[in-house]
């Protein structure tokens, strides 16, 4: 199938704190690789060489256009602070048209 540049994308990936997250978030804002990104602090339970562990951790949703998704993923995959980071692409199947051409001229 190809895929229209035109198509919004959201990623989701997770930082230890604000700095980190911020860093990132901004330079991807500054490349015009992303348009908007949400960041919200959370608790996160989750395994860990065998055992259950519990942190704070910042998540972060990023709006971007599909053609994005590969550069977007090896720039975090680069500069992530986590040994194995959750990089997750989450495909928009709707989206309003003003949103959505607000997004591609900002990217």
């Amino acid at each position: 199938m190809v895929r229209d540049m035109s198509e919004m994308v959201l990623i989701y990936t997770t930082f230890p704190d604000w700095e980190s997250a911020e860093r990132i978030v901004r330079k991807l804002l500054e490349e015009k690789l992303i348009a908007c990104a949400n960041l919200r602090e959370h608790k996160a339970l989750y395994l860990w060489e065998g055992r259950v562990e519990e942190d704070r951790e910042i998540g972060i949703l990023l709006k971007t256009r599909i053609d994005h998704w590969k550069a977007i993923r090896d720039f975090i995959t680069e500069n992530h602070p986590y040994k194995i980071p959750a990089i997750v692409r989450i495909d928009v199947d709707r989206v309003n048209k003003e949103y959505l051409d607000w997004l591609v001229s900002s990217t």
